[in-house]
């Protein structure tokens, strides 16, 4: 009886991802826009601290209570970190956000840091404690291994990264729309041609919406048939040429390439 009802939590827990207390505006605005405060609550901020200061670093995906998602390429082994949750604006200790220590980074085993083309740029954050699930801290879904979405498939990115080029970087959360880009067509010679891998997703390169400099580890939030949000892409890499290059879409690591590492 006791093993059913423990079966039975985890099942509604699980069921229970990806759908926010608070549900995000999902306009079709054009460029980027502040979002509804805590309607994406499984998006944190990954800190690391500097003579007793916490600065925000890059993004990430709550996926457990004692687990965050997000981008190789934002863990320095030299570094100390925190997670911050619940937040809206990054620098107001609003009710019901907090941080917390981190106890362990796992980077992918194949991640090179000399050339994010090759993929693999996923790491995971193990949190100090584990925290408390509210209606402001909440978890994302994940997709299933092998899920691709088709080409314009409507998703949002958000972040506290620059709201363009050469900054400045928000202060509040902001989320943009972009249209997922498929493979053969990002891949082309007129996009990023061989830079992109089947590892990776590709989304927007309209040249005005994408993700910029601060949102990378973050989230590419796409809604699933059944309403709930899953967590599609980690922020990776854009264009050198600016964040809202055209034809340069924003790239991310696909996620549901990687379930059994996660799970792992």
């Amino acid at each position: 009886m006791i093993r059913s009802l423990l079966l039975s939590a985890l099942v509604a827990g699980a069921l229970s991802c990806g759908v926010p207390t608070y549900p995000p505006s999902v306009t079709r605005v054009v460029g980027g826009e502040e979002a509804t405060p805590n309607s994406w609550p499984w998006q944190v901020s990954l800190l690391y601290t500097s003579n007793g200061n916490w600065y925000h670093t890059c993004g990430g995906t709550l996926i457990a209570n004692n687990w965050v998602l997000t981008a190789a390429h934002c863990i320095n082994s030299s570094r100390t970190y925190g997670v911050a949750l619940g937040r809206h604006n990054l620098y107001i200790a609003e009710s019901g956000s907090l941080v917390v220590s981190v106890s362990e980074t796992v980077v992918h085993p194949d991640w090179d840091s000399s050339d994010v083309s090759k993929g693999y740029d996923i790491a995971l954050v193990k949190l100090a404690d584990p925290v408390s699930l509210t209606d402001k801290i909440q978890l994302a879904c994940l997709p299933p291994a092998g899920a691709i979405l088709p080409n314009n498939y409507p998703c949002y990115v958000t972040g506290w990264g620059y709201l363009q080029t050469n900054g400045p970087a928000s202060d509040v959360l902001q989320q943009g729309r972009l249209l997922i880009v498929d493979y053969d067509t990002c891949s082309s010679p007129d996009w990023w041609g061989s830079t992109v891998k089947p590892c990776m997703i590709c989304a927007g390169g309209d040249g005005v919406t994408s993700s910029c400099y601060g949102d990378s580890g973050g989230p590419l939030n796409c809604p699933a048939a059944d309403g709930r949000w899953e967590v599609h892409g980690i922020v990776s890499f854009g264009s050198s040429l600016g964040c809202n290059y055209y034809h340069k879409p924003s790239v991310f690591t696909r996620v549901c390439k990687y379930i059994d590492w996660i799970n792992s």
